[in-house]
């Protein structure tokens, strides 16, 4: 265990103890919506994940450590305040440096559950390949931290305001395998299928898991996309979605937005542009992603438990 990493109690326990652990990110609470939506949302998925039988681990910097489970406090002080900056695994060590609270991303929080112990991450979709990177070369940190931290991210796909063949065509470059949870084709985030095919599809929580436990055993090192299409009911029609990204991206560019801002612009007017129902879908998504993580998770659990007695 790293000796930078401050974990809860219950999370420490869990993980010497071979429980079930669900990673959660902390920069859907900071920067994801306004408070207290984020804070609700926060609890929802913590309480999603207890449900279903296993221990959430919120994760952010803050203090000099990476915090494994945030504590009451630091949640309410992650939602609530608008000093803490998103970090991603580049910044890591210049925030423990410093002290100061920084809410982690996919890449990040999949950096620090690694060091922490734990295998199984969700979040809502992860960043990806921008549109027009072969002129700005604007692609997301998540996908390099895939191909090195063998964390497995329960997700929605790669965010639809992305450029999502040649994300899916980044990550098989970098060996990062990609499976489609009862699904035949990479989701689109806000919509069930991209259209885009995937070569390996899992249908329960045990074959996720046997998948995760084999590459445990080869010690590849990379990570692992596990797709998980947004629920019909919460879905929105794939033409609606791609109408409103192609305004906002226009906006975007009329505005001269660029670099790291792209994302949360674009995400904000798509609330605007759909009146709100992108949000409700996000949430929806994130929801799922965290209960079908918790299944795994568990599924791992009981069957690397079964491995070491076997």
């Amino acid at each position: 265990m790293n000796s930078l990493v401050s974990m809860t109690p219950e999370v420490r326990a869990a993980i010497e103890t071979g429980r079930p652990v669900v990673a959660l990110e902390s920069t859907l609470i900071a920067h994801g919506m306004p408070y207290p939506r984020n804070l609700e949302m926060a609890q929802r998925l913590v309480a999603i994940v207890r449900k279903e039988g296993a221990v959430p681990a919120i994760i952010a910097v803050g203090r000099g450590r990476i915090l494994v489970g945030l504590d009451d406090a630091d949640l309410q002080r992650i939602a609530e305040a608008r000093d803490v900056a998103k970090i991603s695994s580049r910044k890591i060590a210049a925030f423990l440096a410093s002290g100061k609270m920084g809410a982690t991303t996919v890449a990040s929080t999949m950096a620090c559950a690694h060091l922490a112990g734990i295998r199984v991450f969700a979040t809502g979709g992860i960043g990806g390949v921008h549109r027009g990177a072969e002129s700005t070369f604007d692609i997301s940190a998540d996908l390099d931290e895939f191909a090195r931290t063998p964390v497995a991210v329960v997700s929605a796909g790669a965010k639809a305001i992305l450029d999502l063949p040649k994300t899916l065509e980044y990550l098989e470059t970098k060996g990062v395998p990609v499976l489609g949870y009862r699904t035949d084709t990479f989701p689109a985030f806000f919509s069930r299928s991209s259209g885009l095919p995937l070569a390996v599809r899992c249908d329960t929580p045990d074959e996720a898991a046997s998948v995760l436990l084999m590459q445990d055993k080869l010690g590849f090192g990379a990570g692992t996309l596990i797709a998980n299409p947004i629920p019909q009911e919460h879905a929105m029609p794939e033409a609606e979605i791609e109408a409103a990204i192609e305004r906002a991206v226009a906006e975007a560019t009329r505005k001269g937005i660029a670099g790291k801002e792209v994302t949360p612009y674009l995400l904000a007017a798509l609330v605007r542009l759909t009146e709100g129902r992108s949000l409700a879908a996000n949430m929806a998504l994130a929801e799922h992603n965290t209960r079908v993580g918790a299944e795994i998770a568990k599924a791992y659990a009981r069957l690397r438990r079964e491995m070491s007695t076997a």
